[in-house]
Formats: structure tokens, C-alpha cells, sequence
């Protein structure tokens, strides 16, 4: 039994799920891995359920009727992570924008060097993104400044979706009350956390810009994280932690 499940959302990854999911069960640690799918019309559920019986207790499939983004795709992963013994969960994309030989870097940090949080930044020593346009480089890292500033966060890599929560983290935060799915829900889950207290510390990490498949970004994406920032701020000056 592992103590340590990644969780990875997909909507029509049928081009990544098989490699990704190997290469994350190559790894020296054992992990154990959560697809939860939006009922992806390309098959990637039943990818996932063909390589079931090779990694047999390792590899487990969460179906969702529709897509409901991603915020909400990982609040379901979490609360099945909870419901079964990890102490360590995990968010990270199928497209390989993660590099699955940093989850060990990630855990690590949480097993063994007293982090509550880790998280994989693209921020922390300069800029490490890779094949990324320079526009997008420039709104991303904007946003993460942004974020700082609005917050008082110290996390330079506020938007960053590649994670690792001891299981305590998870369990103090009301996931029912969160309310966003796209950047956003990975500052709001971030800032719940910072507000409560908890250590988090960021892992320098490359990242690298999907090759295949197509990219979830929107522009509702991207004015979600804008002005959910300040309604954040704004409702934690009212609120206990």
C-alpha cells in the first residue's frame, strides 16, 4: 500500500494517459494514481480501465458525468483521497507539463523536510518554462505577482497546478466552500492554506508546454483568477481562518 496518490484530471487525453501513467509508475516510490475523467468522449476512460489489470491496486478510475472543469475535478479526487489512507495527495496534469521524475522532489519535501505544502514552481529561480510564447510567459508570471501583491502570499507560483498536500491540509479545508475551477481554484486553495498557517515551500521544477493534445485555457479562465483574487482578499479581512 502506498501512502502517496496523484491525482490527475483528464478530459480527452487519449493521447498522454497511457505514457504518463507508466512513467508515474516507474518511479523509484511507489505511488498510486487517481484518473478522474469527464466523461472525455475520445476514450480516455477506457484506456485507463484497459491498463487496470496490469497495475492492478495502483491504478484507479473516477468517472464524471460531464465537464465541470477543473477545480472541480480535483475537489472529487481529494475527497477520495481522504476517504482512503494517503497521507500525501497529489495534483498533477496528464499532458506532461509535469515532469512525473519531480514527484519524488515534491514528496520528499513533505515526508521529510517539514512542508505541509510543496509545490512544483516555474518562479522560484527565475523562469523555467519551456516552449511557452512569450505572451503567455508574461501573463502567467504576471499573475503570480499580481497575486502576491493582492494577497501577501509569499509563493511565487501562486497559478501552479503541480502539487503535493499532506493529508492534514486537505482535512482542515472545507472543499465543499470552494468555489473556483480554473487558476483561480489553485490560488484559492493555496490562500486557504497560507491563511491557516500551514508551511508551504516551493520545488524548482521545468515546465514544458503540452506537445500533444489541446490546451484547456480560456479567457474565463484567466478573468476568473483576476477578480476572484480581490473577492479571496476581500472575504478573508471577515473571516477566521
Amino acid at each position: 500500500m502506498s501512502d502517496a496518490l496523484v491525482i490527475i484530471p483528464t478530459y480527452n487525453e487519449i493521447e498522454n494517459i497511457e505514457t504518463i501513467l507508466k512513467s508515474v509508475f516507474s518511479q523509484n516510490k511507489s505511488f498510486h494514481v487517481l484518473v478522474v475523467d469527464d466523461n472525455s468522449p475520445d476514450g480516455t476512460a477506457d484506456k485507463v480501465k484497459s491498463m487496470q489489470d496490469e497495475y492492478s491496486k495502483q491504478l484507479y478510475l473516477l468517472q464524471r458525468d460531464k465537464k465541470n472543469g477543473l477545480g472541480a475535478a480535483y475537489i472529487a479526487g481529494f475527497k477520495w483521497a481522504l476517504e482512503h489512507s494517503y497521507n500525501f495527495i497529489f495534483e498533477m496534469d496528464a499532458d506532461f507539463s509535469h515532469n512525473p521524475d519531480d514527484l519524488i522532489k515534491l514528496y520528499d519535501a513533505c515526508a521529510s523536510n517539514g512542508a505541509d505544502i510543496a509545490v512544483g514552481s516555474r518562479y522560484v529561480k527565475g523562469i523555467t518554462v519551456v516552449n511557452w510564447p512569450l505572451s503567455r510567459i508574461l501573463l502567467s508570471y504576471g499573475a503570480s505577482r499580481y497575486v502576491r501583491f493582492i494577497t501577501g502570499m509569499k509563493v511565487k507560483d501562486s497559478t501552479a497546478g503541480f502539487i503535493c498536500y499532506k493529508r492534514k491540509v486537505l482535512e482542515s479545508i472545507a472543499l465543499n466552500k470552494i468555489k473556483f475551477v480554473g487558476y483561480a481554484f489553485q490560488i484559492e486553495m493555496k490562500f486557504k492554506a497560507y491563511k491557516k498557517g500551514f508551511k508551504i515551500v516551493e520545488i524548482p521544477v521545468i515546465f514544458k508546454d503540452r506537445i500533444k493534445g489541446k490546451s484547456k485555457m480560456s479567457g474565463s479562465i484567466i478573468s476568473e483568477a483576476i477578480f476572484g483574487v480581490i473577492s479571496l482578499k476581500l472575504k478573508s479581512l471577515f473571516t477566521k481562518s
